[in-house]
């Protein structure tokens, strides 16, 4: 639909009209696609910065000439909040820990543009410019893959280096739109089932299970909000089960051209019967570690406890699973292991950055907005599924529904680029919400005023004295 069939307030009249809220969008959201870690040269720090400064000009103009907020809306207040106590008041613990600056910032950017791409999708945007967001989103999720992609194949060498750098920090919110075009939506194109097998190609050749698990999340979730019903939950089931037949054909055809790639998912099916203990999957019990050692730090005073370590915190493993490592790592290599970034944990990075005040808010509100939001998005979709509005709630939930998945095996908020887009998802997806929610106690108020009603409240009067 064209801009001009809306009726707009004088405010997001001129906003509809500005012919550079496009070209914003896109650079709000394009540049940080081509991320990369920079090496430790001004060269590639300056390059890094070159990226980060347009994103956050354009996210701040976008902000100024976006439309007004008019209606409240509870979820928003509760995701406003918890942001609040994640990001600026991490200042709080700056101060009462003395954590380095450098890495404080550091690794507090990745949050605030999560915050910033929250800020800027929550707006109510017209159906215009949420399109523009949506198509900007997913084009920069697609050369977020490709880069990382081709960028990995020419910075390492073999097969077993490769896998740990092909896999892009969006992948999962990229599927998670896909699933909703093909099991929500029902709508498939050459490009959309092209880019699902290259995503699957990638996840099989990265060796990852926690990437795995993440895809089989949105596949369920995705299924459950496309069935309104027991009887449409069972075809949907059955029409999962051929996919993941088609998808097991695929994994066995990779299997068969790529040996290398097989015997490594192989040994990882192993590694998770076997368990932790016999020292055999490093990556498991230093993950294990690491987490064991954040818990401990931030439980080891009453003040760490309740507000957290801060962002950029040094930690290391712990000691507890050091016979785990026998034979896998030296003890001078194990106690000499020491990291600032985030942690490769989201929930308890937060809980170990911002403590009980600071770093629980955000990931419960965020499990809450989702249980919400896809509520509402399946009643919905059983009762108006031609609403204007739902489909894009339908993506925004499962782009949003990315980061748990994520966080199984990493910290999504690590990185500048998923905490841009996954900042923006929840925006729109709180923002599609707060409009669907608004329009359903309407129908519901107008549904309670029936024309008998009316017409008994009309008689009454006629016969009062």
């Amino acid at each position: 639909m064209r801009e001009a069939r809306y009726r707009f307030a004088p405010g997001m009249r001129r906003m509809a009209t500005n012919p550079l809220t496009r070209p914003l969008i896109w650079l709000f959201v394009f540049p940080l696609a081509m991320d990369y870690k920079a090496a430790a040269t001004n060269d590639g720090h300056l390059a890094q910065i070159a990226l980060v400064v347009p994103v956050v000009a354009a996210g701040i103009v976008l902000l100024l000439i976006g439309p007004r907020v008019r209606h409240r809306s509870a979820l928003r207040a509760w995701v406003t909040t918890s942001l609040m106590l994640a990001v600026p008041a991490s200042l709080a613990t700056q101060w009462l820990q003395e954590n380095s600056l450098g890495q404080y910032v550091r690794v507090l950017l990745p949050f605030v543009l999560f915050q910033l791409g929250f800020a800027v999708g929550c707006r109510p945007w017209q159906e215009a410019r949420l399109e523009q967001f949506e198509k900007a989103l997913f084009w920069a999720n697609v050369v977020s893959l490709a880069f990382t992609c081709l960028f990995g194949f020419m910075v390492a060498g073999s097969l077993a280096e490769v896998r740990y750098r092909i896999v892009s920090v969006t992948f999962l919110a990229l599927q998670g739109v896909l699933l909703h075009e093909f099991v929500v939506a029902k709508r498939y194109t050459m490009l959309t089932l092209s880019l699902f097998m290259a995503t699957i190609v990638i996840e099989l050749l990265s060796v990852t299970r926690s990437l795995l698990l993440g895809t089989a999340l949105l596949f369920v979730l995705a299924i459950w909000m496309s069935a309104a019903g027991s009887r449409r939950l069972a075809r949907a089931g059955m029409r999962a089960l051929i996919t993941a037949c088609l998808l097991a054909g695929m994994a066995v055809a990779a299997a068969a051209w790529f040996p290398d790639v097989a015997q490594h998912w192989v040994q990882r099916i192993d590694f998770a019967k076997s368990g932790t203990k016999t020292g055999e999957d490093p990556t498991t019990i230093t993950r294990l570690a690491e987490m064991r050692d954040q818990y401990d730090q931030v439980t080891s005073s009453p003040v760490s406890l309740l507000i957290g370590k801060g962002y950029g915190h040094d930690y290391g493993y712990s000691p507890a699973y050091l016979p785990d490592l026998a034979g896998q790592m030296s003890k001078k290599d194990f106690y000499a292991e020491r990291d600032w970034a985030a942690g490769h944990n989201f929930w308890v990075y937060q809980f170990f950055a911002g403590g009980l005040l600071f770093g629980l808010a955000l990931p419960l509100v965020l499990l809450y907005a989702l249980a919400r939001c896809a509520i509402l998005y399946r009643r919905r979709r059983a009762r108006a599924p031609d609403t204007p509005q739902l489909p894009v709630l339908g993506r925004a939930i499962l782009l949003t529904a990315a980061l748990p998945a994520a966080s199984v095996g990493g910290n999504p908020l690590g990185p500048r680029f998923s905490g841009l887009v996954f900042g923006l998802g929840l925006g729109l997806m709180v923002a599609m919400h707060a409009r669907l929610a608004r329009s359903a106690r309407s129908e519901r108020r107008c549904a309670a005023y029936t024309p008998s009603q009316r017409s008994s409240s009309t008689n009454a009067d006629a016969v009062a004295p």
